[in-house]
């Protein structure tokens, strides 16, 4: 029989961390009058009534010269050219893919802007278009890089450079996009033998460390070797450390996932989910990153 774990209710105190404080964040909810100058330019998240300029979703209002916008709190991912994203395949179609990453609109891979298996470079031909689903077919999971941004909004992806992919063997996590905090680089080997993809779009890849990727198949051939018992323990342990970072809303990026990972080493790794030893672990890790902040 499974064993059943049951705890009583501990009053807690809140965990306090003095962080050194920054300037002071305007939030607003919707319907709430950000300011009654008629000088400053409408930006996104804004609408203009009676000569106010109000906010249309709860967030931080944002100032750049006189250009006033509202950057929401919670929504779908806007990508911007240059983000790493990891997203899943939903449809084929002509000449391109429709890739799922958590924005409004399906994002787009054509088939011009993938390597082509052996990294030929040539022109592509109606072979090619008809062995699309060689290379992706619906459900895969890939990482690439946003080359564009149509007018609607949609986004256009590549997978030009080696390190972009098809997805073999890993754990797959869904956190909100503003809890990854932007970086020169998204791909991060852990010393404990594991390897995230932080997606700018909140998706995270965990997969062990020792997979490396063929140069001559182009980013599309799927490794199915079996994963070792202690792979698979390091990644549940990363991926329960990153669901603490998350629900304690602390910003994940690769120094913050390793504190948060050696301050669970002490305790198993299905104990780190419970909400006394996640507290504990966190704080540990905002300690930790405020003594390197200085």
């Amino acid at each position: 029989m499974a064993a059943v774990t049951m705890r009583l209710p501990v009053p807690r105190k809140p965990a306090v961390v003095n962080a050194p404080r920054g300037p002071e964040k305007h939030l607003v909810a919707p319907g709430d009058t950000i300011t009654t100058d008629t000088g400053y330019m409408r930006g996104h998240g804004t609408y203009v009534e009676d000569d106010k300029l109000i906010a249309s979703v709860a967030g931080v209002v944002e100032r750049v010269n006189k250009l006033i916008c509202v950057r929401a709190l919670n929504t779908r991912y806007n990508g911007e050219v240059g983000d790493v994203v990891v997203g899943r395949i939903t449809e084929v179609q002509q000449k391109r893919w429709k890739v799922e990453t958590y924005s409004r609109l399906d994002s787009v891979l054509l088939l011009s802007s993938i390597n082509l298996p052996g990294g030929e470079l040539r022109r592509r031909s109606i072979e090619d278009e008809l062995a699309m689903r060689d290379c992706l077919q619906e459900g895969d999971l890939i990482s690439a890089e946003v080359q564009s941004v149509f007018t609607d909004g949609a986004l256009s992806l590549h997978t030009r450079s080696l390190k972009y992919g098809k997805l073999s063997q890993g754990v797959l996590i869904q956190v909100s996009p503003s809890l990854v905090k932007r970086q020169k680089t998204h791909f991060h080997d852990l010393p404990c033998g594991a390897s995230v993809i932080l997606g700018n779009n909140g998706y995270i890849w965990i997969y062990p460390t020792s997979e490396q990727r063929d140069e001559e198949t182009g980013g599309f051939i799927t490794n199915l070797e079996p994963v070792s018992m202690s792979d698979r323990e390091v990644i549940s342990r990363v991926r329960n450390c990153i669901v603490a970072l998350v629900t304690h809303k602390l910003m994940l990026f690769d120094t913050s996932v390793l504190y948060c990972y050696e301050a669970s080493l002490p305790h198993q790794i299905k104990d780190i989910l419970k909400p006394e030893v996640m507290e504990q672990i966190v704080l540990e890790t905002q300690h930790r990153l405020l003594d390197l902040e200085g």
